[in-house]
């Protein structure tokens, strides 16, 4: 194993790394959300890959609103790549950068292409900023897909969204969101943050058209609210501000989270999956940009 191998395997990647790639730490999340605005529809697709002394398994879950599925399946076998985002979960899974197919049984089975690909621009740090060349902590998260155009089951037109976290252990508590189709404006927001290490620090990721900003500690100050039913965020660098607020809408949908050590899940998460997001921005003391989500995800774990 080299310098680098080992390094890795405690969850960190060095500037101009690629966080895409399997890390060889307990856990390797995968996850994909399209939304259709067209036909006011989202679904979403995670699989979740651990790694015990028996080697890899998985948990596969697709939920789609708004008919309400909620399909999930635990693989006792399943591989990641160091080399690329490659990931499969037996016969439940299979995807890589441009494809993803899904087969939970009859009504759950996706095979799709992503074409036009808006990839992760910022090559120095991904979603976390500085913060993922630290070892050792908990969990990471880098937001790598921000936007393409989707092919085939059915979602011909919809757009992506694509993200991975990993770590050796899950926060006891967690926020996300994420948000496409915002009316007349090319845009995707994401935000992801947790209780860490006595902290609770946020990132958040917003793309305009070609131009992609990320506020992320210790470059940007971070306030967060998290209630019953709200999210609010604050992000502010010497640059930027950026103003979040995430209302949930429904009922949730309840994701299975994994126990690396004990081969098994918990129904943990709850993700509402048509949520509204507004979004402002300031570029300095002059707003940038407005918008507002119908179809937003807004996820706490519990």
């Amino acid at each position: 194993m080299t310098p680098l191998s080992r390094y890795r395997r405690f969850g960190a990647d060095p500037p101009f790394g690629d966080p895409r790639r399997a890390h060889g730490t307990r856990f390797e999340g995968y996850y994909w959300r399209l939304t259709d605005v067209a036909r006011g529809r989202v679904a979403i697709v995670l699989c979740g890959v651990c790694r015990d002394a028996r080697g890899a398994w998985a948990i596969v879950a697709l939920a789609s609103h708004p008919d309400g599925l909620v399909r999930s399946s635990v693989t006792p076998s399943a591989s990641t790549s160091f080399h690329d985002p490659t990931v499969r979960a037996a016969s439940s899974l299979s995807a890589s950068a441009s494809h993803l197919r899904v087969d939970l049984g009859e009504g759950a089975r996706l095979e799709l292409r992503f074409e036009e690909r808006l990839d992760w621009p910022l090559r120095g740090f991904g979603g976390i900023g500085p913060a993922q060349v630290v070892p050792g902590l908990p969990q990471y998260w880098h937001p790598h897909l921000l936007g393409g155009r989707v092919v085939g089951s059915g979602w011909d037109g919809a757009t992506v969204y694509a993200e991975k976290n990993w770590g050796p252990r899950f926060t006891e508590h967690w926020w996300w969101g994420q948000a496409q189709g915002f009316p007349g404006a090319d845009a995707c927001v994401a935000f992801a943050g947790g209780r860490v290490l006595g902290g609770a620090p946020t990132s958040v990721v917003v793309r305009l058209e070609d131009r992609v900003l990320r506020l992320a500690p210790p470059l940007a100050a971070l306030t967060t609210a998290v209630g019953e039913v709200g999210w609010r965020v604050r992000a502010r660098s010497p640059r930027w501000t950026v103003e979040l607020e995430g209302e949930a809408s429904g009922a949730p949908a309840v994701l299975p989270v994994p126990v690396p050590e004990g081969r098994r899940v918990v129904d943990r998460s709850q993700q509402y999956l048509a949520g509204s997001l507004s979004v402002r921005v300031w570029r300095g003391r002059r707003p940038w940009w407005t918008g507002e989500s119908a179809l937003a995800g807004l996820e706490r774990w519990i």
